[in-house]
């Protein structure tokens, strides 16, 4: 049982990574364009353009949450997502509380420890990062044997 589970891993993580960064990126547009019921405390508006912190976190979170959505530069999209929201949890959320479930910061804190899996583990399958080391893989095989070739032909 266990090697058939982890024969289905790539596809769990890859899986994991895409509704993760969805519900990210969704968080940041909702701030950023109003949609979506738009920006927390705004009533349904959106952050005003350069306000510290909440302007900057909606942008990391639309752009990150994008990028790990797609499994393209994911480890480094993931790790300022994950700072982000750490940031987030300990200057916003921790002041009110202790504890995420009494001060509000439950999603901050799902999120930073989400992204920060993502870091270690990767994109897993289904993301662009994959295909894209795919392809150099691919094209460095093909210049090598393209050497061997011409240093072959050279020396006959």
């Amino acid at each position: 049982m266990s090697a058939r589970l982890n024969t289905a891993q790539p596809y769990a993580v890859g899986l994991f990574r895409i509704v993760v960064g969805l519900l990210f990126a969704c968080h940041g547009a909702a701030s950023l364009f109003g949609v979506l019921g738009g920006a927390a405390g705004t009533d349904g508006g959106t952050l005003d353009a350069g306000a510290w912190p909440g302007w900057y976190a909606a942008v990391i979170q639309l752009v990150c949450g994008t990028l790990v959505l797609l499994g393209l530069g994911t480890r480094a999209a993931a790790f300022l997502a994950s700072g982000s929201m750490a940031y987030a949890y300990f200057d916003v959320h921790q002041s009110g509380a202790l504890w995420p479930i009494q001060n509000g910061g439950e999603a901050s804190a799902m999120f930073c420890w989400a992204f920060l899996l993502l870091v270690f583990t990767g994109s897993g399958a289904l993301g662009l990062d994959r295909l894209f080391a795919g392809r150099a893989v691919t094209g460095r095989e093909s210049a090598a044997r393209d050497s061997a070739e011409r240093e072959a032909a050279v020396s006959a």
